[in-house]
């Protein structure tokens, strides 16, 4: 299926070509067809000479009813502009432009209506300069047309004159769509889905059925989607007055809601997690309409200043459109193009979408819409000191809206904030579900080299650096990220960054080198003071090594080696059971002075047992 938009003048007959092409009537309300004017949206579809399904959003061309024009249009990937060969390219003919143009809606065929009453060429030749200036576009001419440079030929958007009332021209404004649609992108399927509201209705017994036109992605019956934050489940869909278990983008359809009340046109069904709902964006003003033509975008200052005659013409308050939302927003300049809107409530983005910005109080005379605002960041950071704006804009005004743009702005991203983002994160995480900035990330590891070295040296008994005061050094949000910082030679040891080998001091360490060798020797004659003393080793420096692991403490003063009391138990399990101290101490060739705490330490950790005031075993 496809789906298009009509666009054009009021009163030029866009509904009457709906009605000639489907059969269907697209005016839904009787006071639509008594006056003969479309004030909402009306739906109506066909069979194209290919086979295909075409399904028409026909939309409003009042001036007063612009709003709804751009609900219909908003989520649509093409239109069939429409202008009477009688009177030519009017004031809503530009409007809608200049709206499409906002848009990005860039693939149109231009259907010339009522070229029974005036010759269509005049107004071929004046949509032509128009749309062309716009950058609107369609399928590749049809090579016979494109070397004669025929009437149908618009710079690459195909021209029909059509009469709704004789019929004149349908059969070949049917093949101009077939070949319109062809040309059209590929949706994926696999996108996460984004369903503008457009229309809502209840049906006895099933309860809230809500409509739009699905751009990608697909819906199945029995999903679960959000909508306005709250899950709601799908219980059935409908696609073209057909019952479907799941439609794939781009379609309309209706969809069946579990478990909500009526929502208002505007809101959007989304799959949880894979948008980011937010009230605060920051943009790039791409101006159109009456801004363009003033010759100035918003002006390259922030902050403050002068500002240029082109930013004072952009009004503090807008209304911000996307798909069929329309939502009140504030204006901040940050500088250069750069833009803050603060929407009246909260929208599901991703970065690179476009919102359409409207003066609602503009005169009617002149064009509403004013600019493109494409997204750049749906997480700005407060910007409360003195520059701060001028400089975040100067950093988003080269901006691409894609994953690496939005690490390079927020530097540290978790898989599930990227991916709301952006829809995809993309890439290999750095630690766990973080993302980082490549240039950010190993600006991290450098610093963390010289933080660790630099509380080596402030404490030169300690092995190495708390992970948790590395993480408070650099500010970062999760403790595993250091470990991930860490490089060769450093290492990780019991949550600690150790700098040296043994996480000593040389000193330190040759002197504990030399207390092993002898204990090496002798593993249970631990040393007394006197000879630890001329080892230099006090008790800081005892502590010191037992921190790193290169001396195993048994109580105050007596130090053996890693493992000593393991090979205690070892022969002491050899002993007849019970055993006494003496016999323990002849066992392990060693003074009371050792065996007394080492067999406590045994006790303690569950290898040995009192029997009484004399005797122990083994467990």
């Amino acid at each position: 299926m496809h789906v298009v938009a009509t666009a054009g003048h009021v009163d030029h007959g866009k509904s009457t070509l709906v009605r000639a092409l489907t059969g269907m009537e697209p005016d839904r309300l009787a006071e639509e067809r008594r006056r003969g004017l479309t004030i909402e949206l009306g739906y109506a579809w066909t069979v194209l000479p290919s086979g295909g399904r075409l399904a028409f959003v026909d939309v409003p061309g009042h001036e007063r009813f612009l709003g709804t024009m751009l609900a219909g249009v908003g989520p649509v990937p093409a239109v069939m502009f429409v202008v009477a060969a009688d009177e030519g390219w009017m004031p809503q003919s530009e409007e809608h432009l200049v709206a499409l143009e906002a848009l990005g809606v860039r693939h149109c065929l231009l259907a010339v209506t009522r070229a029974d009453l005036a010759d269509p060429a005049p107004a071929i030749d004046q949509a032509r300069t128009r749309l062309s200036a716009a950058g609107l576009g369609g399928v590749v001419l049809h090579p016979a047309r494109a070397a004669a440079g025929g009437p149908n030929g618009l710079g690459g958007v195909e021209a029909v004159g059509v009469s709704g009332r004789t019929g004149q021209g349908l059969g070949e404004l049917r093949e101009a769509l077939d070949r319109l649609v062809a040309g059209l992108p590929a949706p994926d399927p696999a996108a996460p889905v984004r369903l503008w509201i457009d229309r809502v209705f209840t049906v006895t017994g099933s309860g809230t059925v809500v409509t739009g036109t699905l751009p990608e992605g697909t819906i199945s019956v029995g999903d679960e989607l959000a909508l306005g934050g709250e899950p709601v489940r799908v219980r059935a869909l409908e696609s073209l007055g057909e019952p479907l278990a799941s439609v794939t983008g781009v379609a309309r359809v209706a969809v069946n809601l579990r478990g909500r009340g009526l929502p208002e046109r505007g809101r959007a069904l989304v799959t949880p997690g894979r948008w980011a709902s937010t009230d605060l964006v920051d943009v790039r003003i791409s101006p159109v309409g009456a801004l363009r033509d003033s010759d100035h975008g918003p002006a390259d200052r922030g902050d403050g200043g002068k500002h240029g005659e082109g930013e004072r013409r952009l009004p503090r308050r807008l209304t911000a459109h996307i798909g069929s939302a329309a939502v009140a927003c504030e204006v901040r300049r940050l500088g250069g193009h750069i833009v803050r809107l603060r929407l009246a409530r909260p929208l599901p983005l991703h970065l690179g979408d476009v919102l359409l910005l409207r003066d609602p109080g503009r005169d009617r005379a002149e064009v509403r819409v004013l600019a493109r605002a494409g997204v750049l960041d749906v997480r700005p950071p407060e910007l409360e000191r003195r520059g701060a704006a001028r400089a975040h804009a100067a950093r988003l005004e080269p901006a691409a809206p894609d994953a690496a743009s939005a690490l390079r702005t927020h530097r540290l991203l978790r898989a599930a904030d990227l991916t709301a983002m952006v829809g995809a994160p993309g890439g290999q995480p750095v630690c766990g579900d973080w993302y980082a900035d490549p240039e950010h990330w190993a600006e991290l590891a450098r610093r963390l080299a010289e933080v660790a070295l630099r509380y080596a040296a402030e404490h030169p008994l300690e092995p190495g650096m708390p992970v948790e005061a590395a993480r408070h050094e650099l500010d970062l949000p999760d403790r595993r990220l250091v470990g991930a910082l860490v490089r060769p030679p450093f290492t990780v040891a019991e949550g600690r960054i150790l700098t040296r080998p043994t996480g000593l001091p040389v000193p330190v360490a040759r002197a504990v080198e030399r207390l092993r060798a002898e204990l090496s020797a002798h593993p249970f004659q631990a040393p007394e003071a006197g000879r630890l003393a001329q080892l230099g080793l006090g008790t800081r420096e005892l502590a010191a090594a037992v921190r790193a692991g290169r001396l195993l403490r048994v109580t105050e003063g007596v130090v053996l080696l890693p493992g000593a009391d393991a090979r205690a138990a070892e022969l002491l399990r050899r002993l007849p059971q019970p055993f006494t101290v003496s016999q323990a101490r002849r066992a392990l060739d060693t003074s009371r002075r050792v065996a007394v705490p080492l067999l406590e330490h045994l006790d303690r950790n569950g290898v040995t047992e009192r029997m009484d005031e004399v005797l122990r075993r083994c467990r």
